[in-house]
C-alpha cells in the first residue's frame, strides 16, 4: 500500500497549487462579496463573470476534468483539455480535490464540481454513444450543467428503494411522475439535463424496481417548484430545488443502462463520488485551521495571544491530528476503490462518509469560536464551510445508514 502520487499527479498538484495562489485566492474575496451584493440588489443566480475567465484560464493550462477516472478517460481526456490525455485513478486524485476543497470556487474553475462530476461519471460508466455526445460531451466541455434527481420528499430517501416517484415504459416513451427535491445544480440558469431515478417495476425484487432517465430541463412538465435554503444559504448560482415531474414524456432511448439497472449504478457513481466529497472536505478542514491559527496569532485577549488562551493549544493539536487521520482514511479507501473496485471498497468508503464530514464539522466549529462573532458572519468563509460539513452528514446517504453499512460488514466476518 503506497500513498505516494504518480509523477504526473504530483505535477498536476503544484500545478493546481499555483493556479489557486495565483487565480483564484486574490478574486475569491471580491467574488463573494459581489455574490452578498447581488442578493442584495440583483440577481445572484447569474454566474459572475469571473467564473467563465478562471474557467478559460484553467483549460488552457490543461487543469481541466482531472475528475476522469483513468479506464474511462481515453479520447473524452484528449479532447476537452485535461493535462496529458489520460486520466486519473481516485489516488492520484485525491490529493488535487483536497486542494479545491479550500476554495468555493475552484470545483467549478477546474469542472470538476458536484453533480457534473458524477452525472458525467454516470453516463462515461453506463451511458450510450448517442447519450455521450448528447449530454456527456457538453459537459466536459463545460458548455452545460447537470442535477441528479433521487431524494423524495414524502418518503425516506435513506434508503433508495424507497423512491416512490415513477418512470413507466409507454411504447417507445418513458412517463414520469413525481416529486424530487435536494436536486443540487437546477438552479444553475445551465443546467439542462436532470439525471431522475424512478419507480419501474414495483414487482422486482427491491435492487430492480428503479430506473435511471436522463431528462432535459426543458421538458414540458418538468417545473422547479422552489429553490430550498440550507440553514439560510442557497447556495447561488447552483442551488438546492424542489422539482414536480408531471406526466413528463421522454424517449426510451433515455434510460440509462436499461430498466431496473439504478440501484446498482447509483452504487457504482457514489464511491468515487464520495472519495471527491470527503477529500475536499479534508481541504476544507485545511483551510479552517489555517485561519484558526491566523487568527488566535493576531488577537490578543486578557494580556495573551487567543493560542494561548483556554486549551486553545490543544485544540489545534487535536484538530491537526483529526485532519491527517482523515486524509489517510480517505486516501486508503481510495487505493481500494483502485485495486478492488467498489464491491471491495464498501466498508472503507461508507467508512470515509460517516469519519470525514465530523471531522470537518468540528475543525470548522473550533475556527469559528476563535474568531468569535465574525466567524458566523459573511465576513470569513468558516459559516459556509460549516453549513456544507454539515449537510454531507446527510448527502449520498446519512451517517446511520453507513454505520449500518460498516456493521454489517464487520459483523459478517465472524458470523
Amino acid at each position: 500500500m503506497d500513498f505516494a502520487p504518480s509523477p504526473r499527479a504530483a505535477d498536476l498538484r503544484e500545478r493546481v497549487a499555483g493556479f489557486l495562489a495565483a487565480e483564484v485566492d486574490p478574486v475569491e474575496g471580491d467574488y463573494h462579496r459581489d455574490l452578498a451584493e447581488l442578493r442584495r440588489t440583483g440577481d445572484p443566480w447569474q454566474p459572475l463573470p469571473v467564473i467563465e475567465e478562471l474557467k478559460a484560464k484553467a483549460r488552457e493550462q490543461g487543469l481541466w476534468n482531472l475528475f476522469l477516472p483513468r479506464e474511462h478517460a481515453g479520447e473524452y481526456a484528449a479532447r476537452f483539455g485535461t493535462a496529458g490525455g489520460e486520466g486519473l485513478t481516485n489516488l492520484d486524485y485525491a490529493p488535487l480535490a483536497e486542494l479545491m476543497g479550500r476554495s468555493a470556487l475552484a470545483p467549478t474553475v477546474f469542472n470538476c464540481n458536484a453533480p457534473d462530476t458524477g452525472n458525467m461519471e454516470v453516463l462515461l460508466r453506463y451511458g450510450t454513444p448517442a447519450q455521450r455526445e448528447e449530454w456527456l460531451e457538453p459537459l466536459l466541455d463545460g458548455r452545460i450543467r447537470s442535477a441528479f434527481t433521487m431524494t423524495e420528499p414524502e418518503v425516506a430517501s435513506s434508503d433508495a428503494t424507497n423512491m416512490a416517484a415513477t418512470a413507466v415504459v409507454d411504447g417507445d416513451e418513458v412517463v414520469i411522475n413525481g416529486r424530487k427535491w435536494w436536486s443540487t445544480g437546477v438552479g444553475h440558469p445551465d443546467c439542462r439535463i436532470l439525471v431522475f431515478m424512478g419507480l419501474t417495476d414495483p414487482g422486482a425484487d427491491r435492487h430492480h424496481r428503479h430506473t435511471m432517465v436522463l431528462v432535459p430541463r426543458d421538458t414540458s412538465g418538468v417545473r422547479v417548484e422552489r429553490l430550498l435554503d440550507t440553514m439560510g444559504y442557497q447556495d447561488e448560482p447552483y442551488g438546492h430545488g424542489e422539482v414536480s415531474f408531471t406526466d413528463v414524456r421522454v424517449p426510451i432511448t433515455n434510460i440509462v443502462s436499461g430498466p431496473g439497472e439504478a440501484f446498482g449504478i447509483a452504487q457504482g457513481r457514489l464511491g468515487p463520488g464520495r472519495v471527491h466529497h470527503c477529500m475536499r472536505l479534508v481541504g476544507l478542514a485545511e483551510m479552517a485551521l489555517e485561519r484558526a491559527i491566523r487568527r488566535g496569532l493576531d488577537r490578543t485577549a486578557f494580556g495573551k495571544p487567543l493560542v494561548d488562551l483556554g486549551g486553545n493549544r490543544e485544540r489545534i493539536a487535536d484538530a491537526r491530528i483529526a485532519i491527517d487521520q482523515a486524509r489517510l482514511l480517505v486516501l486508503h479507501a481510495a487505493w481500494k476503490l483502485d485495486v478492488g473496485g467498489p464491491r471491495q471498497a464498501l466498508s472503507e468508503v461508507s467508512q470515509i462518509k460517516v469519519a470525514v464530514p465530523r471531522m470537518a464539522q468540528q475543525v470548522i466549529d473550533m475556527a469559528i469560536q476563535l474568531h468569535g462573532g465574525g466567524g458566523m458572519s459573511h465576513d470569513f468563509p468558516l459559516a459556509m464551510a460549516y453549513v456544507n460539513a454539515r449537510s454531507l452528514r446527510l448527502a449520498d446517504g446519512p451517517d446511520e445508514v453507513h454505520q449500518g453499512l460498516v456493521a454489517r460488514l464487520e459483523i459478517g466476518k465472524h458470523s
